[in-house]
């Protein structure tokens, strides 16, 4: 019977780390510990995301209207609960004053133009960036995976500001889960990006993040579920824009 439940636990935690992310029907929802001792398997997410993102968009000839959709799908998948975070975020950047005011803004559930400024242009980016791309539906894949390796990275380095959501998944994470969570990401190379690409994706993907945090601990003292969530908008938008550049 013990033996039947450790088998059974990496599966909960895969079923668990998708009803966090996603708004996909599966089943009775898992407890969120069985995620929160792996969050290093953020991106597995992304695989399912961005390739269900790719899955829909293929059969689309116009590049446009493809992009389109596949970042309208990307936001109806996740609930929109990452975007949210994105839209908090601008909010607390763009406030005024002391970390106090900051930390007000960044948890108020209203928005203001802060918000809205973000939102919109981290949108536009993604939507241009993804526009461009040969192959759209592989540019989901790796940028939607970079997205949630970003928030495995600020899970577990992102000391939280004060007790939550993020705080929970923060003290289950180790110092080492993002390298684990790289590996997650090797798979990348078999999509049909130069190995110039390939490497400025990875950069990317580690360097939003860290500025980020580094942003984050200046302005508000530390991580929330607002700032990864907002990394992971931030992060595949970064992604997209190195992919169409490089």
């Amino acid at each position: 019977m013990h033996v039947q439940v450790l088998q059974r636990m990496p599966l909960k935690s895969l079923q668990s780390l998708l009803q966090f992310t996603t708004v996909l029907p599966l089943g009775k929802p898992a407890d969120l510990i069985y995620f929160a001792r792996r969050s290093y398997i953020y991106p597995l997410a992304g695989y399912v995301t961005g390739g269900l993102a790719a899955l829909f968009v293929f059969w689309i000839p116009e590049p446009s209207i493809a992009a389109a959709l596949g970042m309208a799908f990307l936001f109806l998948l996740s609930g929109c609960n990452h975007l949210d975070g994105l839209l908090d975020l601008g909010d607390g950047i763009m406030a005024h004053g002391s970390r106090e005011r900051r930390v007000a803004a960044l948890t108020d559930r209203s928005l203001g133009s802060g918000a809205f400024a973000f939102g919109i242009s981290f949108t536009l980016i993604s939507f241009a960036c993804l526009y461009g791309q040969a192959h759209i539906w592989a540019a989901l894949i790796a940028s939607e995976v970079g997205a949630k390796f970003s928030m495995a990275f600020l899970t577990a380095c992102g000391d939280p500001f004060h007790e939550g959501l993020h705080s929970l998944l923060h003290s289950h994470a180790r110092p080492y889960f993002p390298f684990i969570a790289l590996l997650f990401c090797l798979p990348l190379i078999l999509l049909p990006f130069s190995p110039a690409a390939l490497a400025a994706t990875g950069i990317a993907m580690v360097a939003s993040p860290l500025l980020l945090l580094m942003v984050a601990r200046r302005l508000f003292g530390g991580v929330n579920g607002d700032v990864v969530g907002a990394s992971n908008e931030i992060t595949r938008a970064v992604v997209l824009l190195v992919l169409a550049m490089a």
